[in-house]
């Protein structure tokens, strides 16, 4: 991971190659990827408070609403940071604007999640979508013929979903919820309306190695959480032998989700747009899932201490429900096209069935579900290095 410092505020914005070697995120990129961390973290904070409530379709809702916000500005600007980071100072400057705007978003969360009061968000949002304006307008200058009208489209449609978003702050507090879904269409449907006659040269090894990247700081900020709540647990409560199994069960699930995840080469199945598309626009719920585990762990420590107002049964749930979701999402974007025979095929839908099972062991689902997991990467491992195994045959067509 390395990048040239910049040379000249400006520099043409034209498409990189899609097969240039050696291609790999950024120090800019990981920093970004940071930045939005803390709109993550402040979501699953938002989401505990309201699943320890016993508030689970408002919790869960709000959830949704503002991950969706943080998945699609981030998702954004990885394709577009795919084929057209030129690295030059207007380019740093533009995505400082993006970073800016997610802290203030993020700032906003709490006020969205709890009062209804989505103004915050809604500026934070804008901003980080105006500056990928900004740099859409730059290509769209730089370039010609179809790959400029595909870029005028993006910034057009971008303009259009923004001057939505803030009329949606004017609106009736009971027509706001038609607003979301209209608008959080719109948005989706802007690549797929701009990518018509000419296709950005997105990279596959650098959008495999972003998504990654993203789901390794993700997964990780779910076991800071789970962390520091076991840590508040031990201090004020002296149920250790159920905390230690939460902590256990929450390790085992978070290191066999990574493995799970990074079993398949995923850009071996970037090969199409379409493949890409659903590919990307899917990883909204293995994201969205891999922070609502850690989150779902909290809830887990909160209800044994006495805090969460729920039963363990819907604690457990607050954990393998996430968790049953990312596998499920995973084998079906990805590891399922890798896959052999009966047995390879079949192991990851049993162990997702297997982990929402445990849901109704109570206090020691979680410690069960890891135990799963950790079966289900050991079986997966001693099946990919049968003797008539060599080696993975390449992804199914479908």
């Amino acid at each position: 991971m390395s990048h040239p410092a910049p040379t000249g505020l400006l520099r043409r914005m034209t498409s990189r190659s899609p097969d240039e070697g050696h291609r790999a995120a950024t120090v800019l990129e990981l920093f970004f990827d940071l930045c939005f961390v803390v709109a993550v973290a402040q979501a699953g904070v938002r989401l505990v408070h309201a699943v320890a409530e016993g508030h689970f379709g408002s919790g869960i809702l709000g959830y949704v609403l503002v991950f969706f916000a943080i998945w699609w500005a981030w998702m954004n600007f990885t394709w577009f940071a795919s084929a057209y980071d030129n690295d030059d100072v207007f380019y740093r400057i533009a995505v400082l604007v993006q970073i800016a705007g997610v802290l203030v978003f993020a700032a906003g969360i709490p006020r969205a999640s709890d009062d209804g009061n989505w103004a915050v968000c809604i500026v934070g949002y804008v901003v980080m979508r105006l500056a990928m304006t900004c740099q859409w307008l730059r290509v769209a200058r730089h370039n010609s013929g179809a790959e400029r009208s595909m870029a005028l489209k993006y910034a057009i449609g971008l303009v259009i979903c923004q001057v939505g978003w803030l009329a949606m702050l004017f609106a009736p507090e009971g027509a706001r919820m038609y607003f979301f879904v209209i608008l959080g269409l719109a948005e989706l449907s802007v690549p797929l309306i701009a990518e018509k006659g000419f296709n950005t040269t997105w990279h596959p090894h650098h959008i495999a190695e972003r998504y990654g990247l993203f789901t390794i700081i993700v997964l990780g900020e779910s076991i800071t959480a789970a962390t520091i709540a076991v840590q508040e647990g031990l201090d004020e409560h002296e149920a250790l032998g159920e905390l230690l199994s939460i902590a256990g069960g929450g390790l085992l699930i978070v290191f066999g989700a990574w493995w799970i995840y990074f079993a398949s080469p995923a850009q071996d199945r970037l090969t199409t747009m379409r493949r890409a598309i659903t590919w990307g626009y899917g990883h909204l719920l293995i994201l969205g899932s891999a922070a609502a585990i850690g989150a779902g762990i909290e809830v887990a420590v909160e209800q044994v201490t006495g805090k969460a107002h729920i039963s363990p049964v819907a604690a457990t749930a607050a954990v393998t429900i996430p968790t049953a979701l990312f596998l499920f999402t995973g084998w079906f974007l990805q590891a399922r096209h890798f896959k052999r025979d009966a047995a390879e095929k079949a192991l990851m839908p049993v162990t997702v069935v297997v982990v929402l099972a445990c849901t109704f062991l109570g206090t020691w689902g979680v410690l069960a579900a890891g135990i799963v997991m950790a079966a289900a990467v050991t079986i997966g491992v001693l099946l990919s290095n049968r003797p008539d195994s060599a080696s993975l045959r390449k992804p199914q067509v479908a």
